[in-house]
Protein backbone atom coordinates (compact mmCIF):
# COMPACT_ATOMS: atom_id res chain seq x y z
CA UNK A 1 0.00 0.00 0.00
CA UNK A 2 1.35 3.41 -1.01
CA UNK A 3 0.11 5.13 2.17
CA UNK A 4 -1.58 3.92 5.34
CA UNK A 5 -5.26 2.93 5.14
CA UNK A 6 -6.59 6.11 6.78
CA UNK A 7 -4.73 8.45 4.42
CA UNK A 8 -5.65 6.29 1.42
CA UNK A 9 -9.36 6.48 2.27
CA UNK A 10 -9.17 10.25 2.87
CA UNK A 11 -7.35 10.82 -0.44
CA UNK A 12 -9.83 8.67 -2.38
CA UNK A 13 -12.75 10.39 -0.65
CA UNK A 14 -11.42 13.84 -1.54
CA UNK A 15 -10.95 12.69 -5.13
CA UNK A 16 -14.54 11.46 -5.33
CA UNK A 17 -15.94 14.59 -3.66
CA UNK A 18 -14.26 16.93 -6.15
CA UNK A 19 -15.36 14.69 -9.06
CA UNK A 20 -19.00 14.93 -8.01
CA UNK A 21 -18.67 18.67 -7.38
CA UNK A 22 -17.33 18.76 -10.92
CA UNK A 23 -20.36 16.87 -12.20
CA UNK A 24 -22.65 19.37 -10.47
CA UNK A 25 -20.78 22.31 -12.03
CA UNK A 26 -20.79 20.63 -15.46
CA UNK A 27 -24.54 20.00 -15.23
CA UNK A 28 -25.19 23.61 -14.26
CA UNK A 29 -23.19 25.06 -17.17
CA UNK A 30 -24.77 22.67 -19.68
CA UNK A 31 -27.63 25.17 -19.70
CA UNK A 32 -25.87 28.40 -18.76
CA UNK A 33 -22.92 30.47 -20.05
CA UNK A 34 -19.63 30.20 -18.18
CA UNK A 35 -18.92 33.57 -16.50
CA UNK A 36 -15.95 35.91 -16.99
CA UNK A 37 -16.13 35.57 -20.78
CA UNK A 38 -15.03 31.94 -20.75
CA UNK A 39 -17.72 30.75 -23.20
CA UNK A 40 -20.48 28.20 -22.90
CA UNK A 41 -20.26 24.54 -21.93
CA UNK A 42 -22.71 23.59 -24.69
CA UNK A 43 -21.12 25.69 -27.44
CA UNK A 44 -20.60 24.05 -30.84
CA UNK A 45 -16.83 23.82 -31.32
CA UNK A 46 -14.84 21.85 -33.89
CA UNK A 47 -13.21 19.16 -31.75
CA UNK A 48 -10.26 18.63 -34.09
CA UNK A 49 -9.11 22.25 -34.02
CA UNK A 50 -9.91 22.56 -30.33
CA UNK A 51 -7.90 19.42 -29.55
CA UNK A 52 -4.81 20.92 -31.19
CA UNK A 53 -5.40 24.15 -29.25
CA UNK A 54 -5.58 22.22 -25.96
CA UNK A 55 -2.34 20.37 -26.70
CA UNK A 56 -0.59 23.63 -27.60
CA UNK A 57 -1.95 25.34 -24.46
CA UNK A 58 -0.81 22.53 -22.16
CA UNK A 59 2.61 22.40 -23.83
CA UNK A 60 3.06 26.15 -23.40
CA UNK A 61 1.92 25.93 -19.75
CA UNK A 62 4.42 23.15 -18.99
CA UNK A 63 7.27 24.96 -20.75
CA UNK A 64 6.38 28.22 -19.00
CA UNK A 65 6.38 26.45 -15.65
CA UNK A 66 9.84 25.03 -16.37
CA UNK A 67 11.15 28.47 -17.37
CA UNK A 68 9.74 30.08 -14.22
CA UNK A 69 11.34 27.36 -12.09
CA UNK A 70 14.64 27.72 -13.95
CA UNK A 71 14.80 31.47 -13.27
CA UNK A 72 13.24 31.16 -9.79
CA UNK A 73 10.54 33.75 -10.41
CA UNK A 74 8.48 32.99 -7.31
CA UNK A 75 6.46 36.22 -7.48
CA UNK A 76 5.32 35.52 -11.04
CA UNK A 77 4.39 31.94 -10.18
CA UNK A 78 2.39 32.99 -7.13
CA UNK A 79 0.58 35.67 -9.14
CA UNK A 80 -0.16 33.16 -11.90
CA UNK A 81 -1.51 30.64 -9.39
CA UNK A 82 -3.61 33.33 -7.68
CA UNK A 83 -5.29 34.46 -10.90
CA UNK A 84 -6.05 30.88 -11.98
CA UNK A 85 -7.36 29.95 -8.53
CA UNK A 86 -9.58 33.05 -8.34
CA UNK A 87 -11.16 32.43 -11.74
CA UNK A 88 -11.61 28.68 -11.19
CA UNK A 89 -13.15 29.17 -7.74
CA UNK A 90 -15.36 31.93 -9.15
CA UNK A 91 -16.68 29.60 -11.87
CA UNK A 92 -17.45 26.83 -9.36
CA UNK A 93 -18.94 29.13 -6.72
CA UNK A 94 -21.09 30.86 -9.35
CA UNK A 95 -22.65 27.50 -10.25
CA UNK A 96 -23.35 26.67 -6.60
CA UNK A 97 -24.64 30.11 -5.59
CA UNK A 98 -26.74 30.51 -8.75
CA UNK A 99 -28.41 27.19 -8.01
CA UNK A 100 -29.33 28.47 -4.55
CA UNK A 101 -30.38 31.95 -5.72
CA UNK A 102 -31.23 31.75 -9.44
CA UNK A 103 -31.71 34.80 -11.62
CA UNK A 104 -29.34 37.20 -9.84
CA UNK A 105 -27.32 38.75 -12.68
CA UNK A 106 -24.45 39.90 -10.47
CA UNK A 107 -23.81 36.44 -9.04
CA UNK A 108 -20.42 36.00 -10.81
CA UNK A 109 -19.09 39.00 -8.87
CA UNK A 110 -20.52 37.63 -5.63
CA UNK A 111 -18.83 34.32 -6.45
CA UNK A 112 -15.49 36.14 -6.81
CA UNK A 113 -16.02 37.75 -3.40
CA UNK A 114 -16.50 34.27 -1.92
CA UNK A 115 -13.43 33.05 -3.80
CA UNK A 116 -11.13 35.90 -2.73
CA UNK A 117 -10.42 34.95 0.93
CA UNK A 118 -9.93 31.29 0.04
CA UNK A 119 -7.57 32.18 -2.82
CA UNK A 120 -5.59 34.61 -0.65
CA UNK A 121 -5.26 32.03 2.10
CA UNK A 122 -4.22 29.29 -0.31
CA UNK A 123 -1.54 31.32 -2.09
CA UNK A 124 -0.19 33.72 0.53
CA UNK A 125 -0.97 32.21 3.96
CA UNK A 126 -1.27 28.50 3.17
CA UNK A 127 -2.42 25.84 5.60
CA UNK A 128 -3.63 22.31 4.99
CA UNK A 129 -7.31 23.15 5.51
CA UNK A 130 -7.54 26.12 3.13
CA UNK A 131 -5.27 24.39 0.62
CA UNK A 132 -7.26 21.16 0.33
CA UNK A 133 -10.64 22.88 0.68
CA UNK A 134 -9.87 25.17 -2.25
CA UNK A 135 -8.62 22.22 -4.32
CA UNK A 136 -12.07 20.62 -4.11
CA UNK A 137 -13.56 23.54 -6.05
CA UNK A 138 -10.69 24.67 -8.29
CA UNK A 139 -10.65 21.76 -10.73
CA UNK A 140 -14.39 21.70 -11.50
CA UNK A 141 -14.05 25.36 -12.50
CA UNK A 142 -11.10 24.58 -14.78
CA UNK A 143 -12.58 21.41 -16.30
CA UNK A 144 -15.83 22.98 -17.46
CA UNK A 145 -13.88 25.30 -19.79
CA UNK A 146 -12.31 22.42 -21.74
CA UNK A 147 -15.28 20.05 -22.02
CA UNK A 148 -16.89 21.75 -25.08
CA UNK A 149 -13.63 21.30 -27.00
CA UNK A 150 -13.55 17.49 -26.90
CA UNK A 151 -15.53 14.55 -28.19
CA UNK A 152 -15.04 10.95 -27.02
CA UNK A 153 -12.39 10.10 -29.63
CA UNK A 154 -10.25 13.15 -28.91
CA UNK A 155 -10.74 12.63 -25.19
CA UNK A 156 -9.28 9.12 -25.48
CA UNK A 157 -6.33 10.36 -27.55
CA UNK A 158 -5.77 13.14 -25.03
CA UNK A 159 -5.78 10.69 -22.10
CA UNK A 160 -3.23 8.47 -23.85
CA UNK A 161 -0.92 11.43 -24.52
CA UNK A 162 -1.27 12.78 -20.98
CA UNK A 163 -0.61 9.33 -19.51
CA UNK A 164 2.52 8.89 -21.64
CA UNK A 165 3.77 12.33 -20.60
CA UNK A 166 3.03 11.60 -16.94
CA UNK A 167 4.93 8.29 -17.10
CA UNK A 168 7.90 9.98 -18.79
CA UNK A 169 7.87 12.95 -16.39
CA UNK A 170 7.87 10.70 -13.29
CA UNK A 171 9.78 7.55 -14.28
CA UNK A 172 12.20 8.84 -16.92
CA UNK A 173 13.04 12.51 -16.48
CA UNK A 174 11.91 13.08 -12.88
CA UNK A 175 10.69 16.53 -13.89
CA UNK A 176 7.35 16.04 -12.16
CA UNK A 177 9.02 15.49 -8.79
CA UNK A 178 11.29 18.51 -9.36
CA UNK A 179 8.36 20.78 -10.19
CA UNK A 180 6.37 19.57 -7.18
CA UNK A 181 9.36 20.01 -4.86
CA UNK A 182 10.04 23.54 -6.11
CA UNK A 183 6.39 24.54 -5.76
CA UNK A 184 6.13 23.23 -2.20
CA UNK A 185 9.54 24.30 -0.85
CA UNK A 186 10.17 27.60 -2.65
CA UNK A 187 6.87 28.98 -3.92
CA UNK A 188 4.86 27.49 -1.01
CA UNK A 189 2.05 26.67 -3.44
CA UNK A 190 1.09 23.28 -4.85
CA UNK A 191 -1.56 22.29 -7.36
CA UNK A 192 -3.21 19.16 -6.00
CA UNK A 193 -4.23 17.41 -2.80
CA UNK A 194 -1.61 17.42 -0.07
CA UNK A 195 -1.89 15.33 3.11
CA UNK A 196 1.03 15.26 5.57
CA UNK A 197 1.14 12.39 8.07
CA UNK A 198 3.45 10.58 10.49
CA UNK A 199 4.45 6.95 10.16
CA UNK A 200 3.28 4.36 12.69
CA UNK A 201 6.69 4.44 14.37
CA UNK A 202 6.66 8.24 14.58
CA UNK A 203 3.18 8.25 16.10
CA UNK A 204 4.43 5.88 18.81
CA UNK A 205 7.36 8.22 19.51
CA UNK A 206 4.97 11.16 19.81
CA UNK A 207 2.77 9.21 22.21
CA UNK A 208 5.73 8.27 24.43
CA UNK A 209 7.20 11.79 24.44
CA UNK A 210 3.80 13.31 25.17
CA UNK A 211 3.65 11.33 28.41
CA UNK A 212 7.30 11.43 29.47
CA UNK A 213 8.69 14.71 28.15
CA UNK A 214 6.20 17.18 26.61
CA UNK A 215 8.86 19.92 26.40
CA UNK A 216 11.15 17.74 24.29
CA UNK A 217 8.22 16.90 22.02
CA UNK A 218 7.77 20.60 21.24
CA UNK A 219 11.42 20.89 20.15
CA UNK A 220 11.73 17.57 18.32
CA UNK A 221 11.38 17.60 14.54
CA UNK A 222 9.86 14.73 12.58
CA UNK A 223 10.26 14.01 8.88
CA UNK A 224 6.67 14.14 7.66
CA UNK A 225 5.44 11.85 4.89
CA UNK A 226 3.33 13.52 2.21
CA UNK A 227 0.43 11.92 0.37
CA UNK A 228 0.13 13.85 -2.89
CA UNK A 229 -2.31 13.77 -5.78
CA UNK A 230 -1.45 16.26 -8.51
CA UNK A 231 -3.90 18.69 -10.05
CA UNK A 232 -3.80 16.97 -13.44
CA UNK A 233 -4.77 13.69 -11.82
CA UNK A 234 -7.87 15.45 -10.50
CA UNK A 235 -8.93 17.67 -13.40
CA UNK A 236 -8.55 15.21 -16.30
CA UNK A 237 -11.08 12.73 -14.84
CA UNK A 238 -13.54 15.62 -14.38
CA UNK A 239 -13.03 16.60 -18.02
CA UNK A 240 -13.56 12.95 -19.00
CA UNK A 241 -16.78 12.74 -16.98
CA UNK A 242 -17.94 16.00 -18.57
CA UNK A 243 -17.38 14.73 -22.10
CA UNK A 244 -19.28 11.51 -21.36
CA UNK A 245 -22.05 13.59 -19.74
CA UNK A 246 -22.26 15.70 -22.89
CA UNK A 247 -22.77 12.70 -25.18
CA UNK A 248 -24.41 10.06 -22.97
CA UNK A 249 -25.91 11.77 -19.92
CA UNK A 250 -25.41 11.90 -16.18
CA UNK A 251 -25.15 8.16 -15.49
CA UNK A 252 -22.37 7.83 -18.04
CA UNK A 253 -20.53 10.59 -16.19
CA UNK A 254 -21.01 8.74 -12.89
CA UNK A 255 -19.63 5.53 -14.42
CA UNK A 256 -16.62 7.50 -15.70
CA UNK A 257 -15.97 8.94 -12.24
CA UNK A 258 -16.17 5.49 -10.66
CA UNK A 259 -13.82 4.11 -13.31
CA UNK A 260 -11.28 6.85 -12.58
CA UNK A 261 -11.61 6.19 -8.84
CA UNK A 262 -11.08 2.47 -9.47
CA UNK A 263 -7.84 3.20 -11.32
CA UNK A 264 -6.62 5.55 -8.60
CA UNK A 265 -7.67 3.12 -5.89
CA UNK A 266 -5.68 0.32 -7.53
CA UNK A 267 -2.57 2.53 -7.48
CA UNK A 268 -3.05 3.61 -3.86
CA UNK A 269 -3.79 0.12 -2.53
CA UNK A 270 -1.24 -1.85 -4.56
CA UNK A 271 1.48 0.72 -5.21
CA UNK A 272 4.71 0.76 -3.22
CA UNK A 273 6.06 3.70 -1.24
CA UNK A 274 7.67 5.51 -4.18
CA UNK A 275 6.72 8.02 -6.88
CA UNK A 276 4.21 6.83 -9.47
CA UNK A 277 2.51 8.59 -12.39
CA UNK A 278 -1.17 8.44 -11.50
CA UNK A 279 -2.64 9.20 -14.93
CA UNK A 280 -1.83 5.82 -16.57
CA UNK A 281 -3.80 4.10 -13.80
CA UNK A 282 -6.63 6.65 -13.80
CA UNK A 283 -6.85 6.62 -17.61
CA UNK A 284 -7.06 2.82 -17.61
CA UNK A 285 -10.04 3.05 -15.27
CA UNK A 286 -11.63 5.69 -17.50
CA UNK A 287 -11.12 3.54 -20.62
CA UNK A 288 -12.80 0.61 -18.87
CA UNK A 289 -15.67 2.94 -17.95
CA UNK A 290 -15.99 4.19 -21.54
CA UNK A 291 -16.12 0.59 -22.79
CA UNK A 292 -18.87 -0.18 -20.28
CA UNK A 293 -20.78 2.95 -21.30
CA UNK A 294 -20.77 1.92 -24.95
CA UNK A 295 -22.05 -1.52 -23.97
CA UNK A 296 -24.87 -0.04 -21.86
CA UNK A 297 -25.85 3.01 -23.89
Amino acid sequence: MKHNLKITIILLSMFLVTQFIGLFVIHFYSGAPIPFGLGSADSNIDSGSAFISILVAFTIAILLMMVLIRFKTKFVMRTWFFVVVMIALGVSFNAILSSITPGFKYMPFVALLFALPLALSKIYTPNMISHNLSELFIYPGIAVIFIPMLNVLYLMIFLVLISLYDAWAVWKSGIMQKMAKYQMEKVKVFGGFLLPYLSKRQRKQVKVLKKKNPQLLKKKKFKVTLAILGGGDIVFPIISAGVMFKFFGVWAAVITILGAALGLGFLLFYGKKKAYPAMPFISTGIFLAIGLIYLIF
